[in-house]
């Protein structure tokens, strides 16, 4: 940081806490503080730079936690980029994993980072958001820009990191393009003079190799902020769409409201405090609401309601609510998908799997065991039956409906 020290306003202080609110982690505090003060009395916004891979076309709720903090900062007066990888995706990001990832191809980055950028505007004020592509810089480097950049970093810092420790002394191949990744990720930093950096906690290493690299290249280091990963709706593992515990911010809005109302009440509070744009203090409340007999379920409506309106509209998540309230008493959503199927007789496993209400024979049969298949409201309990030609209301799980004119 430089010498000169900046007054610490009650607006600064303020910015500190926006900053710091939900957050896992803030590196360095003092240099962020100093960085708040200083942009406030030069009128001069600060960068802040958020890298995502397009390793996937779609945007889930746990992509949003970075999002909304984001967000917050761009309410500040900052300036947001937002970096999509695409070069970073040719290496694949080895965070977290115990074996090399394999890289996208030039194709498959192309496809994904399509929608990446229409998604999140969604959460981001595009007049305060630059739109970056790492190939801008990386490619230009060649071979010889990438061998004094690999000069400036060590193997053994590089085996400081976890996973790369825990698979060199397990014996698992590290190949040594992936040293590259955390590289080519700290010099985005680099080429974007990056004062402040987010990412999710399992991506600490990478953020601290950019703050190292802005200081070799003489340049004031980045303060790194990280995320909570946000749990899926399992209450177990983070959100992921491979492990299927995810909410989609482009799903309709009464699969996402019913998926929002499925989570516990412990998991609410969580979900409050990274998702939502309330004010902490009337979470609190809330909270103590809760703890003198609130019902926790009116707390959980008004999160289902905001998230929803955020992706959709006001009319939207009151719609899904009453969706919600209907099917909760027996009743049937008024906006079901109706298609018509040929083949009659049917068994019902295909029959599901046809009407897009389960990706898989094997999962139909799943749900028809554990008693989650309706037809026309009767439980399905034979994987066998076949199903004439007809009109029926078929029904998987509290959420999926289609209506099925099944002709021979």
């Amino acid at each position: 940081m430089t010498s000169k020290t900046y007054p610490i306003t009650p607006s600064v202080l303020h910015a500190m806490e926006v900053t710091k609110r939900g957050c896992e982690e803030l590196l360095v505090e003092t240099d962020w503080l100093q960085k708040l003060a200083r942009s406030e009395a030069t009128s001069k916004p600060l960068r802040i730079k958020l890298g995502l891979d397009p390793t996937a076309p779609d945007i889930h709720l746990g992509h949003t936690v970075v999002l909304n903090k984001l967000r917050q900062l761009q309410d500040l007066g900052h300036t947001v980029i937002f970096l999509i990888g695409d070069f970073t995706s040719m290496i694949g990001d080895p965070s977290g994993r115990n074996n090399t990832r394999p890289p996208l191809t030039a194709e498959e980055i192309a496809v994904n980072a399509k929608t990446y950028y229409q998604q999140a505007s969604a959460i981001l004020d595009p007049s305060k958001t630059e739109i970056r592509y790492n190939s801008e810089w990386c490619d230009p480097l060649g071979a010889r820009g990438m061998i004094q950049l690999a000069a400036k970093y060590t193997v053994a810092r590089m085996l400081e990191r976890d996973d790369f420790t825990k698979r060199y002394r397990g014996g698992i191949p590290i190949s040594v393009h992936e040293f590259l990744y955390p590289l080519m990720q700290g010099y985005d930093s680099v080429a974007l003079h990056s004062d402040l950096e987010l990412g999710g906690t399992d991506q600490k290493f990478n953020l601290l190799v950019g703050r190292e690299l802005q200081k070799e290249y003489g340049q004031e280091p980045q303060c790194i902020l990280t995320m909570p990963l946000l749990v899926g709706l399992d209450g177990v593992e983070k959100m992921s769409k491979s492990k299927g515990n995810y909410i989609g911010i482009n799903e309709p809005a009464n699969e996402m409201f019913g998926k929002l109302m499925s989570i516990s009440d412990d998991l609410m509070w969580n979900y409050f405090t990274l998702l939502s744009f309330r004010p902490l203090a009337e979470i609190d409340l809330m909270k103590q609401e809760v703890a003198a007999g609130r019902n926790p379920r009116d707390c959980k409506v008004l999160l289902g309601q905001e998230i929803v309106a955020r992706f959709h509209t006001d009319g939207a998540a009151e719609k899904a609510l009453e969706d919600f309230n209907h099917r909760a008493k027996g009743g049937i959503p008024d906006d079901i998908p109706e298609l018509q199927l040929s083949g009659a007789p049917l068994g019902i496993a295909a029959l599901l799997k046809a009407a897009n209400l389960v990706p898989s024979s094997s999962e139909a049969n799943r749900n028809i065991d554990q008693s989650g298949v309706r037809v026309d409201g009767t439980v399905i309990t034979d994987k066998t039956l076949k199903l004439n030609a007809g009109t029926y209301v078929v029904q998987v799980g509290k959420r999926r409906f289609a209506k099925v004119t099944l002709t021979d």
